[in-house]
Parts: C-alpha cells; sequence; structure tokens
C-alpha cells in the first residue's frame, strides 16, 4: 500500500499561513519484524518529519509533536489505510513542540528549550540524571533564544491549526500537558529558581488568555526560596507530567516516583502521599494511570538508557483503594524476545517502557486493557482483568527505520516506538523517534 501526496499547509509559529508542497511517498507499507493480534493497516512519514513523540487523534486527525523536527503535524487519518499529512506548524527557534494535547476546538502545545539541540544533552545519560539546572548552567539563560510556555490552537478546522493564546512562563518552559477540556489544564513546569520542572495548575476559561493559577513542587527543588535538596544529586527530582481524574492528580515524578496531589484548590495543590521506589528501582517514572472505577493505578518507569544500562524498567499496578498509601501488587510481563526470534538488548536503542495511553475520554478507554510504547520492541497490550497477574495478549514491532532522524550521536537506526492512542473503534496509532506513524488493528 502506499500513502497519498496532498498538499498541505505550513503554519508559522505566529499564526500565518503559507502554501507547502508535501510530497507523495513511495513506500510500499513496512513490514513488521513481530506482531501478535495486530495488524499493521496504514502508515505516514509525516512529509519527511517521521520523528514523532506524542499523539492526539480527534475529528479524523492526528496531531504529532517532533521531537527534532521542531514543530508538529497533522496527519488525516479518516481513511486509516491511506493517512494523508495536510499541515505541519513549525516551532519558534530554538524552541521544543514533542508534547500535546486535544480537546474539542482546542489543541495545546507546550513550548521550551530543546534539549536534545543542546551540547550539554548529547548524551542522554546526562539529560535523564541530576537536576536540569545543575546539568546545563545555561538552561535559563538571558536573554533567552527559545520561546517558554503554552500555544493554544483553535482546530475547528483540524487541517489548518490557529494560534489564539499563549501562556509564558519565565523559565525552561512546559514539557508536557494534561488536559481533556473545560476550565482547567495541568502540566509540568521548569521555572526560573527550581532544580527541575514541578506542577503547574492552568486556567483556561479564557483560551485566548491562559494563565497558571497554583503549582506544588517537591520540598527541596525551590532554589531560590533557599531549599536544599535532600536526595542523591546523581537521581533527576523533577516532574514528567501529570494525569488528572476529577480532583486528584497523578504524577510522575522521574527518580522521585510518584506524586498523589488534591487539586480541589486549584491554586493551592496539596499533598495526598508521595511513595518512592527508587533506590532500589532506577527510577524514570513516567506515566501515572488511575483507573479509579477499579482503585488501580498503572504507573510505567521509563527506559532511557541504549541496552538496558538503566537495567529493567517495569510497569507497576498498584491498589489505590487508599490513595494515602498506594501499594504494589504486580508488574506487567517484559516483551520475551526469545519467543520472539529477538534480541532486544543485543538490538541497540532503549529496550523497555516508554509511554501509556492515557484512556482519553474522546478516545477508546478501558480499565482492563492497557496500552504501553516498549521502544525497540514495540507496541504490546496487556490485559490485567486479574491486577495480580498482568498478561500480554497483543503485540506489534514495527521495522528499522528507513533514516536515522535523531541528531545526538552514536544513536542506532533501529524502531524507539514513543507514544500510542487508541480511537473508540480501538484502532491503535502508534510514533516513533525515527519511523514516523503506525496505524494498527487490532486482530
Amino acid at each position: 500500500m502506499k500513502a497519498l501526496g496532498a498538499a498541505a499547509l505550513t503554519v508559522s509559529a505566529t499564526g500565518l499561513a503559507a502554501p507547502a508542497i508535501v510530497r507523495a511517498s513511495t513506500s510500499s507499507l513496512p513490514v513488521p519484524d513481530y506482531a501478535r493480534n495486530m495488524r499493521l493497516i496504514g502508515h505516514s512519514d509525516m512529509a519527511g518529519r517521521p520523528d514523532g513523540v506524542q499523539v492526539m487523534v480527534t475529528r479524523g486527525h492526528a496531531f504529532v509533536g517532533h521531537i527534532f523536527s521542531n514543530g508538529f503535524s497533522v496527519v488525516d487519518v479518516r481513511d486509516p489505510r491511506a493517512p494523508r499529512p495536510v499541515a505541519y506548524v513549525p516551532a519558534p527557534p530554538d524552541t521544543w513542540t514533542p508534547h500535546l494535547q486535544t480537546a474539542g476546538d482546542l489543541l495545546l502545545v507546550i513550548n521550551a528549550r530543546n534539549a536534545f539541540a543542546a551540547s550539554a544533552f548529547q548524551d542522554p545519560a546526562a539529560y535523564y540524571s541530576g537536576s536540569f539546572v545543575a546539568e546545563t548552567s545555561d538552561a535559563v539563560q538571558r536573554p533567552r533564544t527559545w520561546t517558554a510556555g503554552m500555544r493554544v490552537y483553535d482546530i475547528a478546522n483540524p487541517a489548518s491549526p490557529r494560534e489564539i493564546g499563549f501562556l509564558e512562563i519565565d523559565g525552561v518552559g512546559l514539557h508536557r500537558i494534561w488536559y481533556t477540556g473545560g476550565p482547567w489544564a495541568y502540566a509540568s513546569a521548569m521555572i526560573e529558581g527550581f532544580s527541575d520542572f514541578i506542577f503547574i495548575t492552568i486556567d483556561m476559561r479564557d483560551p485566548t488568555r491562559p494563565r497558571e493559577a497554583g503549582r506544588w513542587w517537591i520540598p527541596g527543588m525551590n532554589l531560590a526560596a533557599g531549599e536544599q535538596p535532600t536526595w542523591d544529586p546523581r537521581w533527576r527530582y523533577g516532574l514528567h507530567h501529570p494525569t488528572v481524574n476529577g480532583d486528584t492528580a497523578f504524577c510522575a515524578w522521574r527518580d522521585g516516583g510518584m506524586v498523589i496531589l488534591d487539586v480541589a484548590d486549584r491554586s493551592h495543590p496539596r499533598l495526598v502521599s508521595h511513595t518512592n521506589w527508587s533506590p532500589p528501582f532506577q527510577g524514570g517514572t513516567h506515566n501515572c494511570l488511575a483507573l479509579p472505577d477499579r482503585d488501580l493505578i498503572v504507573v510505567l518507569d521509563e527506559s532511557v538508557l541504549p541496552s538496558r544500562q538503566d537495567g529493567v524498567k517495569n510497569i507497576w499496578v498498584f491498589d489505590g483503594r487508599d490513595l494515602a498509601n498506594p501499594v504494589s501488587i504486580s508488574t506487567v510481563p517484559q516483551p520475551d524476545g526469545a519467543a520472539e526470534g529477538a534480541d532486544y538488548i543485543a538490538k541497540g536503542g532503549n529496550f523497555g517502557p516508554h509511554n501509556l495511553y492515557e484512556n482519553r475520554p474522546d478516545g477508546f478507554v478501558s480499565s482492563e486493557l492497557v496500552f504501553a510504547t516498549m521502544h525497540n520492541a514495540g507496541i504490546r497490550v496487556y490485559d490485567i482483568g486479574n491486577p495480580y497477574r498482568p498478561e500480554e495478549v497483543a503485540a506489534l514491532v514495527p521495522p528499522a527505520p528507513a533514516r536515522l532522524v535523531d541528531t545526538r550521536p552514536n544513536q542506532a537506526l533501529v524502531i524507539q516506538t514513543a507514544d500510542v492512542f487508541v480511537d473508540r473503534n480501538r484502532l491503535v496509532y502508534a510514533t516513533d523517534n525515527n519511523g514516523g506513524l503506525y496505524i494498527i488493528e487490532m486482530v
């Protein structure tokens, strides 16, 4: 199957539109290295920008944040067998936009310093250890050469995003947002004076003028106020991002584990509990997904270094009946490379968890099926009907990408499956750091 070419729209960071040409792909549908109960039905290299991170699907269009191409793309997926790039929105200079959220007519996109373009972070080990400020002396340099904050777009016409608002922060910028519509958004923010990313609430009642409403951090992070970290400086205590259910925020705090906050008062978030298993485990907590109808929390620790140099990372299942004392009750199975004819450790690149599908209200919602990306081991689906004995029930491992888009040195030409979204028809959309957008059917 061949992707269809089309004219697209390139939209500037100021909202002005200019025509752009999207070339037709001449490649056939990629053949997965391994598939079990999943079938690849569509693929797009997003008009030569195959580096994808977060993906959201709404109104028949996929919105994909790029990690090296400095912007985001919109792909028409109304025919999932022939996805068609229709727009690309470049980021401002020196600015990262890998993460985004859609809800209704709104698209929220992070703006932050392009960390992977910084000399201090060419080695992934530097980015994922220690405090962000300590690792780079120019983390919040003045004058800034990047844009820090969150852009708001009107996507009533999804193929033509129109910028309508901007939240500016003083610092590195935002990393990832949680927004499902309504008056409140939530994000991780690296603000000047702090050691790393903290939790903020964002008032979205006027989307043309979003504003920060409240913040919370682990004591020891507010360096400007004279606080001193109490943890080992080798660990990175920074919020990756929150997910929010009702008045409760579940925060993945990298090497700081899971923080649960009461956000009933959005101006003054309040600590409910802080649970950390690093050490003895190796940290990197990346997603916290609450399943409130079952009193469960699924928590993913991210693999961050090639060939498991950072050890085995887990996807945990917690009993969340008492949010003041969540208890781990199981982990999901690790991919069985021997059974699949692969050696994922020797394959190169990161091997292990990266992202969870977070039960978006406009997509597929399940408290029994968990969808995860596993870097060079592709996409995995787990049945946690019995939360004490999770089982893998489906998997798909895309082939090696056509080319390496990653600009950092010594990167292997292997898949690094990044994010996953599942629509209401259970079609699975997965991105890769180099390989493009994959559309997968459950069988």
